[in-house]
């Protein structure tokens, strides 16, 4: 079975636990969503997939091809061990990709998208970015040349990644043991607040060992509320805006800086380098920050869900007869549903 066709199966997962999660925290009084954010969040996870299919090809073509030609031992896919550790060097690989999504600018132009939602529940889990295949096959490559099979790594970057799902909710505290070793809620939420002591920390993806390892772990803490979303706030519920805009402040940045080694720094540096100046993010004060939310006639939300409900619809079709198609269709009609999720994004507000 498809890699994609998994994604549409466990869909239905997806939001029967968002329904549940939305669910419990009007019960308690602490409902986290907003319908525009939601919507937002789960229009640039649906794109995601669709650059997923008409990508595959050339991120897993690079790990067959690396796997096929420089593999140094040749693991078998029936051994257990083989999955075991396969999802353990994974997992440790995705440390050092998910944090060097954060310390530097070509990584995070990408990885942004994640942290753009200003709400955090299980529909920011959805929220992906659709660029980073451009870059983030290269921190995999070690398991080909140790030569973990195509359908080992297929799997275990699969499992890391539905792990994801659950931790990123409000609705369930700490967990006493099992913060300790693994990725959880209360870890997670750390990892996206936007608060001082708790920017970039706790990268882990499944286990949170790496961050107490190499020292960017920093746990919750009842005294410093987490503040959700990034310092330089999108203010668009736009999927191409969202996927982009890092990408263009980082090329203007380029065009403003002198000397070709300077130029080259702006995307390897932090976001907010400069050349001889330092960064001073210390003054911003995330209790000042105010949430995106414009506001939107009710009409223009119902329409707003209709056109979602038919871009998700077009999708679970389009991701389960993906294998199916020729690129030229796959382009065609992930357009089409581009299309479709820019409108989502335009009657979701009165101004947009």
């Amino acid at each position: 079975m498809e890699g994609a066709q998994v994604i549409v199966l466990v869909t239905p997962v997806f939001f029967a636990l968002i329904a549940l999660e939305y669910w419990i925290g009007r019960r308690r009084g602490r409902n986290t969503y907003r319908l525009n954010d939601a919507l937002s969040s789960i229009s640039l996870g649906i794109l995601s997939q669709i650059v997923g299919a008409l990508t595959k090809l050339f991120t897993l073509g690079i790990y067959v091809w690396v796997y096929e030609h420089a593999a140094l031992f040749s693991l078998s896919e029936k051994s257990l061990w083989v999955w075991g550790l396969g999802l353990l060097l994974y997992d440790f690989l995705y440390y050092w990709h998910h944090r060097l999504g954060h310390t530097t600018a070509l990584f995070w132009a990408a990885h942004s998208v994640h942290h753009q939602s200003e709400d955090y529940n299980l529909s920011t889990a959805l929220r992906q970015t659709s660029s980073g295949w451009m870059a983030g096959w290269i921190f995999y490559l070690p398991m080909a040349v140790i030569g973990f099979p195509p359908l080992v790594f297929v799997v275990v970057a699969l499992i890391d990644l539905l792990y994801q799902y659950w931790v990123h909710t409000q609705q369930i505290g700490r967990l006493g043991w099992f913060d300790r070793w693994f990725c959880a809620p209360s870890n997670h939420r750390v990892h996206h607040a936007v608060n001082e002591i708790y920017l970039d920390r706790n990268y882990g993806g499944i286990l949170i060992v790496w961050d107490r390892m190499f020292g960017s772990f920093q746990p919750e803490l009842d005294e410093e509320p987490c503040v959700y979303g990034v310092r330089d706030a999108l203010h668009s519920w736009n999927p191409w805006t969202a996927n982009t805009i890092v990408y263009r402040a980082l090329w203007r940045k380029m065009g403003r800086v002198e000397g070709l080694v300077n130029k080259l720094r702006v995307w390897w540096e932090p976001a907010h380098w400069m050349p001889g100046q330092v960064a001073n993010l210390k003054d911003y004060d995330p209790r000042a920050q105010r949430k995106y939310d414009p506001p939107a006639a009710s009409r223009r939300l119902w329409v707003a869900v209709a056109l979602f409900l038919l871009a998700l619809n077009a999708t679970t079709a389009y991701l389960w007869f993906a294998h199916l198609l020729a690129w030229p269709q796959l382009l065609l009609a992930g357009l089409a549903i581009l299309g479709l999720l820019i409108a989502v994004s335009s009657y979701s507000s009165n101004s947009n």
